[in-house]
């Protein structure tokens, strides 16, 4: 496999540029829009020196990256070769399904078709195609270039050979695939982050905490473990005996906890207005994109010590 199609160069078409140019991949960009390419390759040129700074390119220079990235001047001549075409339009079904309808067509009979979608099932994308046996969702973690976890996602005539090459391909680009067995609303990792963001609405619309609260207990607390291992090997290691002993002394906790989490907490009504009160305080709405680029530069310097860690300390 050697040239990857990106159709849709918004935040995530662009990532996942970076991404494939890292891993060695040729990649042809192309959007609806023609600004927004140009937007696009400005932001791949302006990233790529602090990717290297950090180690984050393979050991190789950002020219090097940059040069296997090229516009297309039309879906037609991005997707011309291309072995896998991941696409990135707007969250709407009746968007994905006209371009998947353009992709089935356009791409050659046996490239794998994937979309970015991050809650669209890929049974209603490609439920009328002739070539939905090779359709899937490869959803990233924004921003995929520093984030590796992705889900790859079947429809129900979703072929396994359409999967194999999906999850390898994201092996190869050097994500962590998370391979759904049969597609889900949600997902998996909306499924989970839905379950913390419903409860962190909760605490702060009953007035438990401030919404900062809510982020010092994830950010300076859950995460500092989330961010090298996952909720069962937390709890594995959190009990003398296991995970089998972590059960045996806490499950009656989070059974008594469960019912009182069954009611939603409407996002739009009145604890809107106390969390955006609390996050317009602690930054302005023009900082946002400023803010932005500092998360981006935090993830590049987690990612690098992550690296790191693994080479010194073990996986």
């Amino acid at each position: 496999m050697n040239k990857i199609a990106i159709v849709g160069s918004g935040f995530i078409g662009r990532a996942w540029a970076i991404t494939f140019a890292r891993a060695g991949f040729e990649v042809a960009l192309c959007d609806s829009a023609a600004e927004a390419t140009e937007a696009a390759l400005a932001f791949i040129d302006d990233v790529l020196p602090f990717l290297a700074d950090n180690d984050l390119l393979n050991g190789q220079t950002p020219k090097v990256v940059r040069g296997r990235v090229k516009a297309a001047p039309s879906i037609a001549a991005a997707v011309d070769g291309a072995d896998h075409v991941q696409e990135n339009a707007p969250e709407r079904l009746d968007v994905k399904k006209a371009l998947f309808t353009e992709l089935d067509r356009l791409a050659r009979p046996d490239a794998v078709l994937a979309s970015s979608s991050s809650a669209i099932l890929p049974s209603l994308i490609s439920e009328h195609l002739a070539g939905r046996h090779r359709v899937c969702v490869c959803h990233p973690i924004n921003p995929p270039h520093l984030v590796p976890a992705v889900e790859v996602v079947p429809a129900p005539w979703t072929s396994p050979e359409t999967m194999s090459r999906a999850t390898e391909l994201m092996r190869a680009a050097g994500q962590k695939p998370i391979v759904m067995k049969r597609e889900l609303d949600g997902f998996v990792m909306n499924r989970m982050q839905g379950a913390v963001l419903e409860e962190a609405f909760r605490l702060v619309a009953d007035g438990y905490v401030d919404p900062e609260d809510v982020d010092i207990g994830l950010r300076d607390g859950l995460a500092l473990r989330w961010s090298f291992m996952g909720p069962f090997e937390t709890i594995d290691l959190n009990a003398p005996g296991g995970v089998v002993d972590y059960v045996a002394r806490y499950q009656q906790i989070y059974a008594r906890i469960t019912p009182t989490q069954a009611r939603r907490v409407d996002w739009a009504g009145p604890v809107l207005e106390v969390v955006l009160k609390d996050r317009r305080a602690r930054l302005p709405e023009d900082k946002l994109v400023e803010r932005q680029l500092w998360r981006d530069r935090r993830l590049m310097a987690l990612m690098a010590h992550k690296r790191k860690a693994a080479r010194e300390i073990g996986e």
